[in-house]
């Protein structure tokens, strides 16, 4: 049986995967960072999923504590985590080992690292499918030939006996993509897995998880912090700040109508293609929260330019927009009155200024 057909036999009814107030700490000593703190989603078989956010807001933490790939010692993690109607969170070390790789694998942000220098290609792609689905030797070469031909490697052969270091960065992330989609997953986590490429090789390898996810029916979780890679390669876009979420919709709902000051400000840090040369990059003032002592009420408020007195005092809960599936934690929200003049004051205070 291949991996697909492996992957498809497992249906069941409801959801993929369901994660319910997820809170992950780790014990430090200056205190308890709360790096997930109260997360939930659901994830539907063949959907994917954008999680967004600065470096620091949690989403690493949170792909990582769904696998259970965090170590036991200093951490404390709570909540729920089903996968495939079965609760997870809890496994065993050894249970585990059976989900990674053959239910759920994620591809790591930096290739060089994570595959091992030492051991050829063709060995590190064959060593899954022999442990999860028992293959011989002469048949995981076959497949691992298979695989990087479905990731379009050149020369497929000729890589199998080669190492990692012997490779562009490109093609290590494309045998990164084939070494986590081996087994036949039904989950995919690909965590910021354009990082350090240049933009044409980016949109090679979105585009290329793409293709997979729709030929195996496969849910990709896409941890990024740039919404314009999400923007045309996920079906939802979750956005994190200080380990919670802020705002969750369907992609183009979300772009068309996104409520949270937090997004928009993530939105206009991207520059544009239409801007002329030397036009000055927009940045969000600040820095993220300390998750040892985050702020009292909105985490985003020291940094938000739309704050008021409400914000500093009380924490807002995830309330829901006009769309059904939109969700959003802002007292004062995109096009609410008050962001409108306080937007007008800030266009006439830039104008005041030149």
């Amino acid at each position: 049986m291949s991996p697909q057909t492996q992957a498809s036999s497992r249906q069941v009814d409801g959801p993929l995967l369901k994660v319910t107030d997820l809170r992950t700490a780790f014990r430090t000593d200056r205190g308890l960072v709360k790096s997930v703190d109260g997360v939930s989603f659901t994830l539907d078989r063949g959907k994917s999923l954008g999680i967004v956010g600065e470096s620091g807001s949690g989403k690493t933490v949170l792909s990582r504590s769904i696998m259970g790939l965090l170590p036991k010692r200093n951490t404390e993690r709570s909540g729920s985590v089903v996968f495939e109607g079965q609760e997870i969170i809890n496994l065993s070390l050894s249970e585990r080992r059976k989900v990674w790789g053959k239910e759920m694998s994620m591809i790591f942000q930096d290739p060089m690292t994570s595959l091992n220098p030492v051991m050829r290609v063709g060995k590190q792609l064959g060593e899954g499918l022999k442990i999860h689905l028992g293959m011989s030797k002469a048949d995981a070469r076959a497949t691992a030939l298979r695989l990087l031909q479905d990731v379009r490697i050149p020369e497929p052969e000729k890589r199998l006996d080669q190492y990692a270091f012997e490779l562009s960065g490109g093609m290590r992330q494309r045998i990164m993509i084939a070494l986590a989609m081996s087994c036949g997953p039904t989950l995919l986590f690909a965590d910021e897995p354009t990082t350090a490429l240049d933009v044409t090789v980016q949109a090679q390898i979105l585009d290329l998880i793409g293709e997979q996810r729709r030929d195996r029916n496969m849910s990709v979780i896409l941890v990024t912090h740039d919404l314009g890679v999400v923007a045309g390669h996920t079906d939802e876009i979750a956005v994190m700040y200080g380990g919670k979420l802020v705002e969750k919709a369907p992609t183009r709902v979300l772009f068309s109508s996104m409520k949270m000051p937090y997004t928009e400000a993530l939105l206009n840090s991207i520059p544009k293609i239409e801007d002329p040369s030397h036009t000055r990059l927009h940045v969000i003032p600040g820095r993220p929260p300390d998750l040892v002592n985050p702020p009292k009420g909105c985490r985003f408020s020291p940094r938000c330019a739309f704050v008021q007195d409400r914000c500093r005092e009380e924490e807002p809960p995830l309330m829901s927009a006009e769309h059904p599936e939109h969700v959003y934690a802002c007292w004062y929200p995109v096009g609410s009155p008050v962001h409108r003049e306080r937007t007008a004051q800030l266009a006439a205070e830039k104008v005041g200024a030149l």
